[in-house]
């Protein structure tokens, strides 16, 4: 029985070493295209980029609904997901990287018939001949488990052991399988939701993208496929766009 502890314990430091040596895969989340946009920009997009954009802060209105976007920055994500009163006990370090650029939208419908919105409908345009499309938190999720790639490889290889299993009786699969959900739980509370908007509601939240290449001049983010005036029938008899136009500062 020491012996066969002895071994557990061996191979409870082995499978580090072993995983550390191998490498981590990525996720095919991380292996498509960032943009739709020329070959030649592919590898420039979703790089590591601290935007500064103006103005900070935008307001459109068409037929009674307002819409308001405001550049994210990091200092507004560390402001926004520290605020323990809206996170609760997820409050804490801005979950999203340098290589995502954040939107914070506000839709106010003040006119008297419901719409539809749809975030992943929305785009990005860059002035490189690049278009972006919102990504949710698994391509965020994606991105830190491959910062990560030892402690993730790990904890799939021995998650599933039970007391016993590796001959000590401790809680192994327990202890390992103990996955942090704060960076997955931040996003989507603080994600803008699809769905109906009756007359008098506000929804507000977090849209994201993959940066544009450092060097972008201007970006365009078009809050689009807004959907009003629905017949008998829900077919929607009106669809608008709201354009939103950024410069980009010094980055």
């Amino acid at each position: 029985m020491r012996t066969l502890k002895g071994f557990s314990l061996l191979f409870l430091v082995a499978v580090p070493v072993f995983v550390a040596g191998c490498g981590g895969r990525k996720s095919s989340l991380l292996l498509e295209r960032h943009a739709r946009g020329p070959l030649t920009e592919s590898k420039l997009v979703a790089q590591r980029v601290l935007w500064q954009l103006e103005p900070a802060t935008q307001t459109q209105e068409q037929r009674k609904i307002e819409v308001t976007a405001t550049f994210a920055s990091t200092e507004f994500l560390s402001k926004l997901f520290s605020d323990h009163a809206i996170f609760g006990p997820y409050a804490g370090p801005n979950p999203y990287f340098l290589e995502n650029l954040v939107f914070y939208v506000k839709i106010a419908n003040r006119s008297d018939k419901r719409i539809l919105i749809d975030p992943t409908a929305f785009a990005l345009v860059d002035d490189r001949g690049n278009q972006y499309s919102t990504i949710n938190e698994d391509y965020v999720t994606a991105l830190a488990e491959a910062r990560a790639p030892m402690a993730t490889v790990t904890r799939g290889v021995i998650e599933e052991a039970r007391p016993g299993y590796f001959g000590v009786g401790l809680p192994v699969g327990k202890v390992f399988a103990s996955k942090p959900q704060g960076r997955f739980a931040l996003i989507k509370q603080s994600s803008l939701q699809r769905g109906l908007l009756y007359p008098g509601v506000v929804h507000d939240g977090l849209i994201a993208f993959w940066s544009p290449a450092k060097g972008t001049v201007s970006i365009r983010l078009l809050v689009t496929n807004v959907k009003t005036d629905f017949d008998a029938n829900d077919w929607p008899q009106a669809t608008l766009e709201f354009p939103f136009t950024f410069n980009v500062l010094n980055q």
